[in-house]
């Protein structure tokens, strides 16, 4: 018998009325229904040091204060508009995205301009204009210059005058573009100093790497799309730092030295714009230098510190400066099992651990102005929640300040006295309240009311059940519509299962989303595990899959189907799996190296061989084919085709650049070679996932699959007596 711990339970499914008989429709469980989702407030933000906060209503901006819920409105669109008429720019037809440099100045871009609109004045201006085709544009907020890329290339735009600052950018040698994959908490290219003078960008040399045949099948004669794709194992590109300065028009680049193929993470300038501190990560990912370079001659300065591990080191996070305290910042590290904060000097000299315990620093929020405070968000309270605490860099006296069960989202006033505070649970859709820094709430701003009441939903519980380890592995389950334990129901097990993954969380509906719900009340159990390897559990959780993955991972997974397969009312005969990406390796892991016990699986845009995915991800799990050829056999699906029964359905994305057609189409060739029979289903135009009104046929697919292969009636009824 399993020992199982509710933590949260939701019971939205009540006593049959005439008033809750809705159900979802296919569109409504794809998102393409608006009025379904928590209400949430708009463009909410403080204004630019004030303790007035704003928000946008339909066509207008509106404000409130600290000291009272009275709220006015600051600025309507009619108004806006009709001063870009005046200055014979094109109007606009919703509110823009605003930003506030000051209590009574806000900015916004339009079609490459970049305007500033005086709440005191009334009147608009203009900052700086850029070409509006720009892609990755950075906007500096002091002086408004502002960097783009453009065919390969990086431009400045300075007082609206325009300068090419690389020439020789082309197809295989990116400027100003995020780099390494988007890995080690990479989304950008660009990185403009803290007064605007200078500005930092990535180079990519891609042009040793491998060129994978996607393929344009809408030119009328087919054309090969090749995309960069460095497999593991394979070439990797090589990335440089340089420093661009507006005002002479130089640029340097950093010393950053060999070997070629490391990574360059987490770009950080010192206050003073004199350094630039970069995280050097080899090729192995398991050495890390953070170091320091002069940023006007690009020369080495001196290493702060290293961090190993035997398995890997993953960088995440900037450093964060102290205000008024230039000489020292936090850094987040998980070097001692948990991700927590280190205060450092720039010398290199670890000043004190700010936090510890066994719970995660999931994000970091900001300072008080005198530097004496972090404030960070973490899952101290409960790791399937997301808290807002503050720090004392010198006492280490932690504060709560989100009390509410749930995962929050905050925002700081700039003096740190007060948190707007957003935030959902498993019973609570959405609200947002006004907080003082000790988490003494000040007012309710806004409560959503529950969009699905109406709705017949079934019953949504989280709880945790032990693996074969005894480890605490956290579930979710939602039981069908109309739900009768003298019967048994069908299973949809949703799996994801990969790193920086959180399936299971305290917000609402469980994370489970309308499709889940959906399947629900088509009369599936729907069940979905967070295995070992996902995030926010400590190191110990997380790395469990270093060099085999799937192992760990579908050790966990059917641990969860044992315990489905110990419940009264569960079919064990009819239970299937869904998943996609990892999902999906995980999806077809479980069920070829289970054979027998699941009739139905699909599988979205799985990997199937690891040697076949990219360096940067694959290696930090997996390393090299050459190194780890045994793990790589263990994890490589098609060694266990031999083995495949039931039903089973490849989706595949055929302009995927993330998890390569090669991957699905290796499948289907074994499974011909084996006599195996498997379907397949390809999308043309579509990248790694099918988004948009195409999902709707994707999630029809994926219902009559599982309906046909667990023979369920076509009213979706899948129960037995």
């Amino acid at each position: 018998m399993y020992k199982i711990t509710i933590i949260l339970a939701m019971a939205l499914l009540s006593v049959c009325s005439h008033a809750q008989s809705r159900l979802f429709t296919i569109e409504d469980a794809t998102g393409l229904n608006r009025s379904l989702s928590p209400k949430r407030l708009s463009q909410l933000q403080w204004c630019g040091g004030s303790m007035n906060f704003s928000l946008v209503e339909g066509n207008y901006l509106i404000s409130e204060s600290v000291k009272s819920a009275a709220r006015d409105t600051l600025l309507d669109l009619n108004k806006l508009n009709g001063q870009l008429t005046e200055m014979k720019t094109d109007s606009l037809k919703r509110f823009p995205a605003v930003t506030f440099s000051s209590p009574s100045d806000l900015w916004f871009v339009q079609k490459g301009q970049i305007f500033n609109y005086s709440l005191e004045k009334k009147r608009m201006r203009t900052l700086n204009s850029y070409n509006p085709k720009g892609e990755n544009v950075e906007i500096d907020p002091e002086q408004f210059h502002v960097a783009f890329t453009l065919d390969h290339n990086i431009f400045v735009s300075v007082d609206g005058e325009e300068k090419q600052v690389t020439v020789d950018g082309k197809v295989g040698l990116e400027y100003g573009t995020s780099v390494h994959r988007n890995e080690f908490g990479i989304s950008k290219g660009l990185f403009w100093s803290p007064k605007g003078d200078l500005l930092a960008f990535y180079r990519m040399d891609e042009s040793m790497v491998s060129d994978y045949p996607l393929v344009d099948i809408d030119t009328r004669m087919a054309e090969v799309a090749p995309t960069k794709y460095p497999m593991a194992g394979m070439t990797s590109h090589e990335v440089t730092i340089g420093v661009y300065n507006p005002a002479s028009g130089s640029t340097i680049y950093l010393n950053t030295e060999k070997p070629a193929d490391q990574y360059l993470t987490n770009i950080t300038w010192s206050p003073d714009q004199k350094f630039i501190y970069v995280a050097v990560l080899n090729r192995d990912q398991n050495h890390l230098w953070l170091n320091q370079y002069d940023a006007t001659d690009g020369t080495f300065v001196k290493t702060l510190f290293e961090e190993s591990s035997d398995s890997y080191v993953e960088p995440q996070h900037e450093l964060y400066f102290l205000p008024d305290h230039p000489n020292s910042f936090v850094w987040m590290s998980d070097r001692n099992g948990y991700n927590h904060l280190y205060l450092y000097d720039t010398n290199g000299e670890l000043i004190r651990q700010l936090t510890k315990g066994e719970w995660v620093v999931t994000n970091f929020t900001g300072f008080d102005p005198k530097g004496t405070t972090a404030f960070f968000m973490c899952t101290k309270n409960n790791p399937l929640g997301d808290f807002m605490y503050s720090v004392d860099l010198h006492s280490l006296e932690l504060t709560e300040i989100t009390k509410s069960p749930g995962s929050h989202r905050v925002l700081l006033s700039d003096d740190a006295n007060y948190i707007l505070d957003t935030y959902s649970s498993l019973t609570v859709p959405s609200v947002t309240e006004l907080l003082d820094a000790r988490g003494r709430q000040i007012r309710m701003v806004q409560e959503s009311p529950d969009p699905l009441e109406g709705y017949e939903l079934g019953k949504t519980e989280i709880f945790s059940i032990p693996n074969e380890d005894n480890i605490d592995l956290y579930c979710r389950l939602i039981k069908p519509v109309g739900f009768d334990a003298t019967k048994q129901y069908p299973v949809f097990i949703y799996v994801y299962g990969g790193p920086h993954s959180q399936l299971v969380t305290d917000s609402w509906l469980g994370g489970g989303g309308f499709f889940l719900n959906y399947m629900a009340q088509q009369g599936f159990v729907v069940f979905t595990l967070d295995n070992r390897g996902t995030a926010n559990r400590g190191t110990a959780f997380e790395h469990a899959i270093f060099r085999q993955v799937g192992t760990a991972e579908m050790a966990d997974q059917m641990s969860g189907v044992n315990y489905l397969k110990s419940l009264p009312w569960v079919d064990t005969t009819r239970i299937g799996i869904n998943g996609w990406s990892y999902g999906g390796f995980m999806a077809l892991t479980m069920a070829l190296r289970n054979p027998g016990q699941f009739p139905v699986v699909v599988a979205g845009g799985p990997v199937v061989d690891w040697k076949y995915y990219e360096v940067m991800y694959g290696e930090r799990y997996m390393d090299t084919p050459e190194a780890n050829p045994d793990g790589y056999k263990t994890s490589c699906l098609l060694n266990y085709v031999k083995d495949l029964t039931g039903d089973i359905l490849i989706i595949q994305g055929y302009q995927d650049n993330t998890v390569v057609p090669q991957n699905a189409l290796n499948f289907i060739k074994r499974c011909v070679e084996e006599g195996k029979q498997v379907d397949f289903f390809l999308y043309p135009n579509h990248p790694h996932n099918v988004r948009g009104k195409d999902r709707v046929h994707l999630n029809t697919m994926i219902l009559d699959y599982f309906n046909e292969g667990l023979a369920i009636s076509d009213q979706g009824l899948g129960i037995r007596d």
